[in-house]
């Protein structure tokens, strides 16, 4: 997870390089940058009126390029990073699309059922054509979807009972907006009750009604008692301008923020003093002025701080934003974190998606349980001081350049999507190969799709049919305390239960050597040596591990005879071979016949121990352990387990304890 973690704050990282990469490529080409201030008087007629449609001021009384860059003037100053989002965003308009409503509760969820949006629906009644034509809709659509407007057509055919409750007789225009200044309150319905059907002239009633929803501020006595006065609202955002209403994305944002900032709009046109804006610290006209708490922040003077809808709401969710956002945050960062196995993971094609579908629910689902309770401790009201704190930490830091920079490589490349998703398919091929290469240095091998899939389904058996050994975990080098399997397992008597299915990779790592003549004792010098007894081992005890094998072979029918008659432990090597190799492992019991294939060890040939410590031919104990008997032929210790210290080293077996 943490590996995850650097990699993702690694990509954004990049991300943030690019985007300065970008700009200066830009500057050393055009000499311009994002913040640079534009001159109207440049900008073309057709240019103009992107900038008054992006801002949401109507221009059709206006038809010379003189009255039209006056306009935009009133309404803000203009820059380079502003002129290039109108561009794009009146491209990305026309890819706008509608909504049809199948009938009243598709109509309540969508639009009575929202809160923070407007809605513009064309109700078409039964049998009648539309108010609104086919071209003229399209125009409003993708006019008011710059705004955050969502759009939708109800056709009364395909619920009658509904439109006749509501009253909607004859074809008409509904928008819905909210009723309070609460944030989640009532939605109210509006009709269009105008006779003309321009596209100009229902977007002058829409914004004429979001409009009305904005405190507006006609003289200085009333701008110093709202300056002054202290109420809900920690965040409030004020437009000096000169003009007849605000412009239709500062409307549509003050309902979007309902409840969360409030919207001053001060009409200054008719000021014949402006010295009381002067004693507040406003300078300049038009000015977007935020007031919160900690002082006062003059929106425009940072990069990505643009006259537009996305900026501005950007800004705002910064400064203020809500347990959603927060959620849909975490929700992207978590999901953008895990994609990264798909990279981190080495080996076959399906592995690396198998586990990053399993990654992806693991992360989704922790990411939903974590949140219930803090939704949880959200709603004590004694977390009311924690909540300020929380939000005034955050007005301190996202008021800073380095959040400007941040916000505005956001709004880039959430427009540009191709190039985000580019750039992180980039990174994470370059975290595969670099992850292969390191593989490659310490020779690890992966397995391929169909030796995968192989192991896959060898577990995920085990998983089914035998869960205790399927949840077992078979390390080589890690310790082995007692187990209670050990003790079902030797409960197994007389075999009737099912044997545990128990992973085969361990028989790799068990020891092996070549048997040395010179280092091993003879026949007669074996059979001739006394036994030793254990440290901790008392008469009857001291017997165990040579009279064990013995009684069990009474009762035992599947397994071979024991070597307790040849098998001694080893102290330091008595031996070394003609090339000073060890001619015998210490932790190993001599012997000089193995019990699988009743042969005696032939010098060079290959011999393996288990953790018990008894020696066998390599062919015949993996044979053995192969087939499914995952004990020590003689003395029956599990061939998985390494051997507890001396001292609490329980009996070999149940046989020789009976």
């Amino acid at each position: 997870m943490w590996l995850k973690l650097f990699f993702l704050l690694l990509y954004f990282l990049v991300l943030f390089v690019l985007a300065r990469f970008f700009e200066a490529i830009v500057w050393y080409e055009t000499g311009i940058l994002a913040t640079q201030l534009v001159d109207p008087v440049a900008l073309s007629f057709k240019k103009l009126k992107t900038i008054l449609e992006c801002r949401g001021l109507g221009y059709s009384g206006l038809p010379e390029k003189k009255d039209v860059r006056e306009l935009v003037e009133k309404s803000g100053d203009l820059m380079e990073g502003e002129l290039y989002s109108a561009l794009k965003e009146e491209e990305a308009s026309e890819s706008a699309s509608s909504t049809n409503f199948s009938g009243e509760m598709h109509f309540y969820e969508l639009v009575e059922d929202t809160k923070d949006g407007i809605w513009l629906v064309q109700v078409i009644a039964s049998d009648r054509s539309p108010l609104v034509g086919k071209v003229h809709w399209e125009k409003m659509v993708k006019k008011v979807s710059r705004f955050g407007i969502r759009t939708g057509t109800f056709n009364c055919s395909s619920d009658p009972r509904y439109c006749r409750r509501r009253g909607w007789i004859r074809s008409t225009l509904i928008m819905s907006v909210p009723q309070t200044s609460t944030s989640k309150g009532k939605v109210m319905l509006k009709e269009y009750s105008g006779r003309k059907m321009e596209t100009e002239h229902i977007f002058k009633w829409i914004t004429a009604h979001a409009a009305s929803r904005i405190k507006t501020i006609y003289n200085a006595e009333h701008l110093r008692e709202e300056w002054n006065r202290s109420d809900q609202y920690w965040v409030k955002i004020y437009l000096f301008a000169s003009l007849d209403q605000p412009p239709a994305f500062f409307s549509a944002l003050s309902i979007k923020f309902t409840g969360r900032v409030e919207f001053i709009f001060v009409n200054v046109e008719s000021w014949p003093n402006r010295s009381s804006m002067t004693e507040l610290g406003i300078h300049s006209m038009p000015s977007y002025i935020l007031r919160t708490p900690e002082g006062i922040y003059r929106y425009g003077n940072n990069t990505g701080e643009f006259l537009s809808l996305r900026a501005m709401d950007s800004f705002l969710r910064s400064l203020q934003p809500e347990v959603n956002d927060l959620f849909v945050l975490s929700l992207v960062l978590v999901n953008l974190m895990a994609w990264m196995d798909l990279f981190i993971t080495q080996g076959a094609t399906i592995k690396r998606f198998v586990v990053l579908i399993s990654t992806l629910g693991t992360y989704n689902s922790l990411l939903i349980i974590s949140w219930l309770p803090v939704l949880g401790f959200l709603q004590l009201p004694y977390l009311d001081s924690f909540y300020e704190y929380s939000l005034k930490l955050l007005r301190y830091s996202n008021t800073t350049t380095l959040a400007s920079w941040v916000r505005a490589d956001w709004v880039f490349y959430s427009s540009h999507p191709a190039l985000f998703l580019g750039t992180y398919l980039g990174h994470g091929l370059l975290i595969d190969y670099f992850e292969k290469k390191r593989r490659r240095q310490h020779h690890a091998e992966e397995p391929n799709n169909l030796e995968w899939l192989s192991s896959l389904w060898d577990w995920y058996t085990s998983y089914l049919f035998h869960p205790i050994a399927s949840f077992q975990n078979f390390p080589v080098d890690s310790d082995w305390d007692e187990d209670p399997d050990l003790f079902l397992e030797r409960l197994a008597f007389p075999d009737l239960w099912l044997h545990p299915l128990i992973p085969t990779d361990y028989i790799k790592h068990l020891p092996t050597w070549r048997f040395r003549g010179p280092g091993a004792p003879s026949e007669e010098d074996a059979s001739e040596a006394p036994r030793e007894p254990d440290d901790d081992s008392d008469g009857e005890g001291g017997e165990t591990e040579a009279a064990g094998p013995a009684a069990e072979g009474g009762h035992r029918q599947d397994g071979p005879p024991s070597c307790a008659g040849r098998c001694r432990r080893a102290g330091p090597p008595e031996g070394v071979a003609e090339d000073g190799e060890p001619a015998w492992p210490a932790d190993m019991l001599r012997c000089t016949e193995c019990v699988v294939c009743l042969e005696n060890f032939d010098r060079g040939c290959s011999l393996t121990g288990l953790p018990c410590g008894h020696v066998f031919h390599q062919n015949c104990i993996v044979m053995w352990l192969a087939g499914g008997r995952h004990c020590c032929p003689v003395c029956r210790w599990p061939s998985y387990k390494k051997q507890p210290p001396r001292g609490r080293r329980p009996p070999p077996s149940s046989d020789a304890a009976s």
